[in-house]
């Protein structure tokens, strides 16, 4: 039985947007978000809740009224509180701009998202570095988040997304604990995400080692990093791409695939007949996946998703796995969780349960993200620390 409440739930009869409501509130332990900025958008939300446009509409006001304070802070040289809003802003027109179709409009909320993120990112974070990760004839886009507690050549894990976060949400909800546990991070917008894909007009493709395998490079070669502790990880849809991607990179000491995916077809099959029904009952809006993968519509993007299967390949894993899973995940099922803990290939592999009384149950830990990376990054340290 899936909770529901004011905290998971925020539109009990729209899930699409409960969900993204909660991906941001899970965003408030790094002060990316302030959740009584979020109430305030929330309940003009009920007030307006037949009116699609009304979602990005309110998370952008929301935005522009932290990016003032922002900017006015910034012209006055106090970086700390204008880091700060700076940051606000940029979730919350991320948030608003998931909802928005691909276009001009959708390309410029997410321009001002970037700018706040990035004018945030380096008040907040001295320790960060903008990086291109060198990618076929262009580049993927990327940060490398320094640990200031490493010493000499240091872990460090390669962090992709999944279909709808980006490298500025995760170099937070990940690369901060990461950080403060010895780990560099390299948050990177892979193809088919973030920056990468709207700006750079890279699309996710199934074989995702022609990502993986030049961000391990990428890293390898830096002098604080350790070449032989260099583990692979993803969020969400990155449950198919990290595991992909350690089955073909073998120089990947390590493997996480933060919320599991086998056959993505199939799960795939799934929502789109949920979305034909309804298209509010499922976490991913009607463009999202072919827009990720770069085809025409849902019928050309459902028959190119049929080669993002693990099917073969995640025996060929040799490395040690972790697999999270939550038990009231609504976006994946506990069979999708047991197929690829069963297929995968290593002798050290772990699967781990979040359970109500653990916290964590929501997908990817979304209800409390902190209990997700606490045991992750825990994980991480056990075996390359």
């Amino acid at each position: 039985m899936f909770y529901e409440g004011n905290w998971v739930d925020s539109f009990p009869t729209n899930y699409q947007w409960s969900n993204a409501t909660s991906i941001t509130k899970g965003m408030a332990p790094w002060g990316a978000v302030a959740l009584g900025e979020i109430d305030e958008v929330v309940q003009r939300l009920h007030q307006r809740a037949h009116e699609p446009q009304a979602w990005w509409e309110e998370w952008c006001a929301m935005a522009g009224r932290m990016e003032r304070t922002a900017d006015a802070a910034a012209a006055e040289r106090r970086d700390a509180t204008a880091g700060n809003y700076y940051l606000r802003a940029g979730t919350y027109y991320y948030t608003g701009e998931r909802m928005v179709p691909p276009g001009e409009q959708k390309l410029a909320i997410y321009r001002k998202s970037l700018r706040c993120a990035r004018e945030g990112l380096t008040r907040r974070y001295p320790d960060l570095e903008f990086a291109d990760v060198p990618y076929e004839d262009s580049a993927l886009a990327a940060y490398f988040l320094k640990s200031p507690r490493a010493k000499g050549r240091a872990p460090t894990v390669v962090l992709f997304n999944g279909l709808d976060n980006c490298k500025e949400m995760n170099v937070l909800f990940a690369g901060v604990e990461l950080a403060f546990r010895g780990f560099h991070t390299l948050a990177i917008d892979g193809p088919g995400q973030g920056e990468s894909l709207r700006l750079r007009s890279h699309h996710a493709r199934y074989d995702y080692e022609a990502a993986g395998t030049p961000a391990y490079e990428f890293v390898a070669r830096r002098a604080d990093v350790d070449p032989k502790r260099v583990a692979i990880m993803a969020y969400s849809a990155g449950g198919y791409y990290a595991p992909r991607v350690a089955a073909f990179e073998k120089r990947y000491a390590a493997c996480v695939a933060w919320g599991p995916h086998y056959d993505y077809h199939e799960v795939w099959e799934k929502r789109w007949a949920q979305m034909k029904k309804s298209h509010n009952s499922v976490a991913t809006s009607h463009f999202q996946l072919p827009w990720v993968l770069g085809t025409k519509d849902m019928e050309s993007a459902m028959e190119k998703v049929k080669q993002f299967t693990l099917a073969g390949v995640a025996e060929k894993i040799t490395c040690p796995v972790l697999i999270t899973w939550g038990e009231e995940d609504r976006l994946t099922t506990r069979d999708v969780a047991d197929r690829l803990y069963a297929a995968v290939g290593s002798r050290d592999k772990t699967l781990k349960i979040f359970t109500r009384e653990t916290g964590g149950f929501e997908h990817c830990q979304a209800d409390n993200r902190q209990v997700g990376i606490d045991t992750i990054a825990d994980w991480l340290s056990a075996r390359l620390l």
